[in-house]
């Protein structure tokens, strides 16, 4: 039987006070290779809180999440970076990219973090990335000096630097336009099916949602439907 990539058991988060919140209650899930999954819900449900604790940016109050099989809660924060750094990608609504530094420079300093590849192999492999995705011609530009979608696609470049199984998305097509929506969503399709990614992503967008293969729905931090389903590629575009 396959290992998951990612499972949560009984994970449950909770912010303490005076009145505590439960963010994500008690939610049992498991993420398979190659499965391109939408978390939906309405707003304060506890979709990105979920995201957050599946690619361990957040540890759970009571249950556990594994990767690879791997119990993580028992980590200590250095061990969970590292798991974060090789095997989880994140790209998010605002690319968060270093105004400071070039676009090619931003996709390297995950590699640089991790310390597998000599700097002359990280940079190359930050231009392939970016050239990958349409980016070829502005390696040298800064952030500012692109549009939204572009930004959104150096994001994707991060994310895949250190050639993680797993890219977590929180809202990545939420600030976009129309067409760089529609750019982006390919993208990711085409980490799946063409790379053999497995993509989870937090939307408010129903219409993405159903062309994914799996839909995740929260209430109220729980668990409420998760349905996969066949996708008609005549419906893909």
């Amino acid at each position: 039987m396959t290992v998951p990539l990612i499972e949560a058991r009984q994970m449950t988060k909770v912010l303490p006070g005076i009145v505590p919140v439960t963010l994500v209650h008690d939610v049992d899930l498991i993420i398979q290779p190659r499965e391109f999954v939408a978390i939906t819900g309405p707003s304060g449900s506890g979709k990105s809180s979920l995201l957050y604790l599946l690619g361990l940016l957040d540890v759970p109050t009571s249950g556990d999440v594994l990767i690879n099989g791997r119990s993580t809660t028992r980590m200590s924060e250095e061990e969970r970076a590292y798991v974060r750094l090789a095997q989880l990608g994140f790209v998010f609504q605002f690319h968060f990219l270093l105004p400071e530094f070039s676009i090619t420079e931003n996709v390297a300093l995950p590699m640089r973090a991790l310390g597998r590849l000599s700097p002359r192999a990280i940079m190359a492999r930050a231009e392939d990335l970016l050239a990958s995705l349409g980016l070829g011609d502005h390696l040298r530009k800064n952030p500012d000096q692109l549009s939204g979608g572009q930004r959104q696609r150096v994001a994707v470049a991060r994310a895949l630097a250190n050639d993680p199984p797993v890219i977590l998305a929180d809202e990545p097509t939420g600030s976009l336009d129309s067409v760089s929506t529609g750019q982006v969503f390919d993208i990711l399709r085409a980490l799946v099916e063409q790379r053999g990614k497995t993509v989870v992503a937090v939307t408010h967008d129903l219409d993405l949602a159903r062309r994914m293969h799996r839909q995740i729905e929260l209430l109220d931090g729980r668990l409420t439907k998760d349905e996969r389903r066949v996708v008609d590629p005549a419906q893909q575009g």
